[in-house]
């Protein structure tokens, strides 16, 4: 019987591998340079393709950096956290729990793409977009979740706007940081502690 090759997946399966070993080559060094001492021609070199290969696949810098931002986003797990967020037996207690969570292994996965990317923002618009649409989306999420809570499960005084900026100043990349790095905390204990202040920052004793 004839080999059966199937070279359009063939294809994706190479394009696929191609833009993960860019993304790789930027992540390592992006943490190890920084952003202003890589350039497209360091990353093709460390991912071993063309530096046109890199603009096609990635268009610029800029578009390396936010295809690592994007690719953020995915470590924190989001189908975990929609998992928990809409079991039928979840609270708002175990719903604040399940967010923590979420930001715990963002922060822990990819809290350094995260701050390099707000880093670089300071001198690239397009990175510091890339930064604030994080943020937006994290507050989105926020939002659709405090407005689903029938009226006075959040504390006297505070409505769903006040909830979400609470929790934007409690759970943080930088309260992270200073906990793990600082503090010696473990992810675990930092998490246990953020699910417990937002149950009693936001909700009704």
């Amino acid at each position: 019987m004839q080999q059966r090759r199937y070279e359009s997946i063939r294809r994706t399966a190479q394009a696929i591998e191609t833009r993960a070993q860019i993304a790789e080559a930027a992540r390592d060094l992006f943490l190890s340079r920084g952003w202003a001492d890589t350039t497209v021609r360091d990353v093709a070199k460390q991912a071993g393709v063309s530096a046109p290969t890199v603009y096609a696949t990635y268009r610029n810098k800029a578009g390396l950096a936010r295809a690592l931002a994007d690719s953020a986003d995915l470590t924190g797990d989001v189908p975990q956290l929609l998992a928990r967020l809409e079991d039928p037996a979840a609270d708002p207690q175990s719903q604040l729990a399940a967010m923590a969570a979420f930001d715990r292994r963002l922060y822990e996965r990819a809290g350094d793409i995260i701050l390099l990317v707000r880093e670089a923002g300071r001198t690239e618009p397009e990175l510091a977009d890339v930064y604030r649409d994080g943020r937006r989306r994290a507050d989105e999420t926020r939002v659709q979740v405090f407005s689903s809570w029938p009226d006075g499960v959040l504390r006297s005084g505070l409505d769903v706007p006040a909830a979400v900026d609470v929790y934007a100043a409690i759970c943080t990349i930088d309260v992270y940081t200073v906990l793990t790095i600082e503090r010696s905390w473990t992810p675990d204990r930092v998490e246990r502690w953020w699910s417990g202040a937002l149950a009693r920052e936001l909700l009704t004793p």
